[in-house]
């Protein structure tokens, strides 16, 4: 990765009000020498739930959110990795692209339930329809045996991410938004489409960058992994090479004016309000 680019990333961070720096996504057949992963287990493929193979009470008791892994790599500055055996829930397995197509389980269980069985979350009206958004959402498989996130200063220079994802509140994300846009010149460049947490991290992207789109992705709105965010925050994805244009050029936009210095301002009550600063 272009130490370059990571030197740059101070002089944004403190613009942008940023308390922590950004991680890298990318994929690897190595595991990374220290992190946060869930435990290993067998993947629940619906090919094995056809042949009625799958123990979902043992599955659903090692529950693990990859948002938890996540924030946990956040607060420590290390890294979380995941693949097809330490995905953490079933859900994380197709949206991090170690699995498809999701079991018909997990369909009821994010949608409706089954009638005297299964508590559905209600996330979609039925399984019939959250087929069709999976379908379309339809994942890039995970191109190595490990997904993997860590700070962006503990790349190498061998090393590049192929996704950058921030964390921020509503202040902070104006000015991501605005940058993105003030790079590609694009009034549509930020998306924020309906997901799991871990899915507008990873398989959205992934899923604009297949179509030939540079889309920035704001997620964070999975009530299920709300636990694992700061209050108001959410996250902020874009491809690496958007974060490249971000940092070289951040100095020549709405970023310098007085305008910006009025929501740093803002950033700065925001920050007091919630005891983060004297």
């Amino acid at each position: 990765m272009n130490q370059e680019i990571i030197k740059l990333f101070p002089k944004l961070s403190e613009i942008l009000g940023l308390d922590e720096e950004p991680m890298g996504i990318f994929f690897s057949d190595e595991k990374p020498a220290e992190g946060y992963s869930p435990k290993a287990a067998v993947t629940p493929t619906r090919e094995r739930e056809i042949r009625q193979e799958i123990d979902w009470q043992e599955i659903f008791k090692q529950f693990s959110c990859v948002m938890k892994d996540i924030w946990r790599a956040r607060k420590n500055k290390t890294a979380a990795y995941f693949s097809a055996e330490q995905f953490g829930c079933p859900g994380s397995a197709f949206w991090l692209g170690f699995l498809k197509p999701q079991t018909e389980t997990v369909m009821h269980f994010v949608s409706s339930g089954i009638p005297n069985q299964m508590e559905g979350e209600f996330y979609c009206e039925s399984p019939e329809q959250l087929r069709k958004m999976f379908d379309y959402v339809d994942p890039e498989p995970a191109t190595h045996k490990f997904c993997i996130f860590k700070p962006l200063s503990d790349f190498t220079a061998e090393e590049e991410p192929k996704l950058v994802t921030f964390f921020a509140r509503p202040e902070t994300l104006s000015g991501l938004h605005q940058l993105a846009t003030f790079v590609t010149n694009d009034p549509e460049v930020v998306a924020s489409p309906w997901g799991a947490a871990c899915g507008n991290l990873v398989v959205w992207p992934l899923h604009y960058l297949a179509k030939g789109l540079n889309k920035a992705v704001v997620g964070g709105w999975d009530p299920s992994a709300r636990k694992y965010f700061k209050t108001d925050e959410l996250s902020f994805t874009v491809p690496f090479g958007m974060f490249t244009e971000m940092m070289k050029r951040f100095d020549e936009s709405f970023l310098k004016t007085d305008t910006w210095a009025t929501v740093q301002k803002k950033i700065t009550r925001s920050k007091k309000a919630w005891g983060e600063i004297a």
